[in-house]
Order: structure tokens, then sequence, then C-alpha cells
């Protein structure tokens, strides 16, 4: 089933399900002189389902706040559940049908039953490099009134940004098995870096800095991996030269995982390969408190394709179906969604009320320290939404 959720600034507090068209829908709210967006809504697998509609309720509660954009928010119930089913995570035909839109907004992918690289590869991977999203897009911040796991760290010193290449390095899913289940058993597992992604990716980066605080960090291993890493450090330092402005310097991986626990202050904004800043980043998740605080984009920069946003907790299975899970990284996935659809004030207003229900401390999910449910922590975060566009 396919429903078909229609947000606009000019609603009442509850969704409407309506299987009317995109096209009725345009006819009819075009009058209002707002951005009408559509959104493909993949509320997945565990919590998902649970943390997605709380960020769609967010976001209705900007639309309505700025009255500058609304949405029809088509839901598909892709994932683990559509795998039991049909032996597959989603259909044949979903990039065809997903590439109308102008954004996916994920919640997570994952089933205990169902082996990790299955689910993954044939949603979150698929989707990345079938719409060509080669930029994921880390804020690593911690929010006012929550406690940092590092001593004498505070809200000054963790504020990063991690872009990391999404479409090749370790996840290119190029490699094999040879004699496979027997004493001869070989697997190969091949990492593949090109000029022209390495340094579509770098270049991202280096417009971020120059927007940030002009300071870029690379992180490679080239002490060890002599081709692929080596190649890494030498594409960087090409375009370093390109940006003169930008302070740069590069920093291993290993060391790197130190210095974010040691000096996080030190850090802005930082690149790295697939499968570095994949591991970096759920560090820099930790110390800003957690998953549930840890968002994240998928990107295509030049908008040829749909870019896809989520939070990046995962299915978190032992919570789920409890109602407890920490939606703020939805929701600022939703953000960031904003942002990238070049709602500015939208997004603004949006990280403006997440940071000030964090401030207050008032609404605390049980990983926070407090015992309130997802969607009394998204009702608030709503109603802050409502409470600040009164006052701008």
């Amino acid at each position: 089933m396919l429903w078909k959720y229609e947000l606009t600034s000019s609603m009442d507090d509850s969704l409407i399900l309506s299987k009317n068209s995109i096209d009725h829908y345009k006819k009819r709210k075009g009058g209002f002189g707002m951005n009408k967006y559509k959104i493909a809504v993949l509320a997945g697998d565990g919590v998902g389902p649970e943390v997605v509609p709380e960020g769609v309720k967010v976001l209705q509660a900007v639309s309505r706040a700025t009255g500058d954009f609304g949405f029809v928010a088509d839901e598909f119930p892709w994932g683990s559940e559509y795998y039991f089913k049909h032996g597959q995570m989603m259909p044949d035909d979903a990039l065809d049908i997903l590439k109308g839109y102008d954004a996916i907004y994920l919640g997570a992918i994952g089933h205990p039953d169902i082996a990790d690289h299955i689910g993954v590869g044939q949603i979150i991977f698929k989707i990345r490099q079938g719409f060509n999203q080669y930029v994921n897009l880390r804020p690593i911040k911690l929010l006012p009134g929550i406690d940092c796991p590092l001593k004498n760290k505070g809200m000054a010193d963790i504020d990063m940004l991690f872009i990391r290449e999404n479409t090749e390095g370790e996840y290119g899913n190029i490699g094999g098995t040879f004699m496979a289940r027997t004493s001869r058993e070989t697997v190969l597992q091949t990492n593949i870096f090109t000029r022209f992604g390495t340094e579509r990716a770098m270049r991202y980066a280096f417009e971020q800095a120059k927007k940030r605080t002009g300071k870029l960090t690379s992180v490679t291993k080239s002490n060890a991996l002599k081709h692929s890493m080596v190649f890494w450090d030498e594409v960087f330092a090409d375009l370093s030269e390109q940006y003169p402005q930008v302070q740069t310097r590069k920093v291993l991986v290993d060391a790197m995982a130190m210095f974010m626990v040691l000096k996080p202050e030190q850090f802005d904004v930082v690149v790295a390969s697939n499968l570095f800043g994949d591991i970096l980043t759920d560090l820099g998740a930790g110390l800003q408190g957690g998953l549930g605080f840890a968002p994240g984009g998928n990107i295509n920069p030049e908008k040829a394709f749909p870019s896809m946003f989520e939070p990046i907790h995962g299915s978190a299975p032992d919570i789920a179906g409890q109602g407890i899970a920490n939606p703020i990284a939805t929701v600022w996935a939703g953000q960031m969604m904003l942002q990238h659809l070049g709602e500015d004030r939208g997004a603004r207003l949006m990280m403006s009320a997440i940071e000030q229900v964090c401030a207050e401390g008032k609404v605390k999910t049980p990983d926070m320290g407090g015992c309130n449910s997802s969607t009394e922590m998204a009702d608030a975060i709503a109603k802050k939404v409502a409470e600040l566009a009164k006052m701008a």
C-alpha cells in the first residue's frame, strides 16, 4: 500500500492521508505561492517506523510556521518485511520510482534475521550508487544541554563536519570468493579509487571549508596502503593548490581516532574515504552524546538525482516497538533535507528548535537520562518551532 501525506503550511496538526495525484496537489495548492516538494519516505525497519513519523511531524510544523513550502510525502513499504514477502528489499524498478522525487527520507534498515550486507546492499548502497550520492555529509556537533562523554569538553570543542566519499573506496563491491566453503577458500575484496570520484568528494570538502573556518583535514593511511591512500594524498595535495585560502593537514586514520577523543577542537571540516569516514563518524556520534543525535545526508550536489537523509543509528531492534527511540537524529536529518532543498529559513528555525529543546532539558528520552517517548520529544520540538516563529 502506498499512502500519500500532504503537508502544507495551511493544514492543521493532523496528517491527511490522500490518494490524490501529484498533479492534483499542484493544481490545488498552486495559488499559495509556496515551494512544493515531493518526498519519498522509506521508514524501513525497527525503530524507523517510529521515528520517521515524528520527523515528518516537525517538518509539518516548520511548513505551517514559515508558509514557505509544502510537501507531498509518499511512503514506500520497502525493507525487511518486504524482503520476507518478495525475497528482495525493494522492487526492481525502485530507482525508477524514486528518481522523480526531490529527496528521500530514510528511517533505518536492518533485521536480525537478514544478513547485514543484504539489507544495506539492496537499499542503501543501491540508492547511494544509483543516484550518484557521492557525498556523505555528517555534522558532528554537541547540542546545548547534552552531556559530552569527554572530560572538560563542551559545545565549542565538538563541532565538525565530515565529508565521506560515498560511492567508491572500500565499499565498491569489487571482489569475489574462490573455492567457497573449502580448506582452500580464498576471498578478495578490492578497494576502488578513481581520480574523478576522489576529486569530486574532496572538492566538495574544500568548498565547505571555505564556508566555515577555512580548515580542512584529510584522513589517510598512506604509511601502509601504498597505492590507494598514497593516491588519495596526491589528489588532496593537487586540490590544495587550487584552494590557497584553505588551511590543510593530513592525519593517519588511527591517529585521527585518538585525536578526536583527546583534541576534538582541532578539527572542523574533515574529508575521508568511505570506510574510514564510516568508522570515524560513529566515533563522532559518541562525542555528541550518542547515535540518537547523529543525522546524515547522502548528497548528489548537482541535484541531478534525489539526495537521501537519514539518522545513522540503524534499526535498533533491542528497543523497537517501545516508542522510546530518540527522534532527534531523524528530525535533524529532516533539517538537513530542508537545507539541501534551499529552504534556509525553515532549516534555521528547525535547528534552533532542536537546540532550545535540548538546552531546556525538560523533555528527555531514555538515552538522555529521561523517561519521555519519541512522540513527546518530537511534540516538544514542533511546539518550539511554533513559538520561535511567533517571536521572529
